[in-house]
């Protein structure tokens, strides 16, 4: 379980001390509950995400224990370190929206034809329960040819999970290189 702090100041001094230290500045929110202010040893969270099995994992702060989704994080432009993650409580019973994975599988036809795989969306937005949610959306990719393309709607739905996405917007598919 990832371990935490609570932030005790919000101030932009005691925020950037923490990052000095090789804190992560996180904010835990969730619906009817107090924003947490909190901040994580960089490297431990990164790891933890890395290497989750569900969306949903638990961190604790203190003695207070949480379960959370990674929302949203924000990333150093020319680094690309992260430097503030927002992380959404996981309530059982309330409805909320998630990002849910999109697992590809196979090698695309089109590749063989001097095609190239262009991939535009990773995660795809549902609304559901956190009991609910899928580990990842499976789309199998090998019959696509240049010029083909999987949309949303392609997406085999699950149950008890309703896709926010617009139905024609393309995952994934294979365009025609130069």
């Amino acid at each position: 379980m990832l371990q935490g702090i609570i932030k005790k100041s919000t101030s932009k001094a005691s925020t950037k001390a923490l990052r000095k230290n090789g804190y992560l500045i996180a904010n835990i929110y969730g619906k009817g509950q107090p924003n947490v202010h909190c901040a994580f040893k960089a490297n431990d969270f990164i790891r933890t995400v890395k290497n989750k099995e569900h969306l949903i994992f638990s961190v604790q702060l203190n003695s207070q224990e949480y379960r959370v989704v990674v929302q949203e994080y924000q990333r150093d432009p020319v680094t690309s370190d992260i430097l503030h993650v927002d992380l959404m409580l996981a309530q059982d019973g309330i409805e909320s929206h998630f990002f849910v994975p999109v697992a590809f599988s196979g090698t695309p036809k089109g590749l063989k034809d001097k095609g190239a795989l262009m991939i535009s969306k990773k995660r795809i937005k549902v609304k559901c329960l956190p009991e609910k949610i899928p580990l990842n959306f499976p789309l199998d990719i090998a019959p696509l040819g240049v010029g083909d393309s999987l949309l949303v709607r392609d997406i085999v739905a699950v149950d008890g999970v309703r896709i926010v996405e617009k139905a024609d917007v393309a995952v994934v598919g294979v365009i025609k290189s130069r």
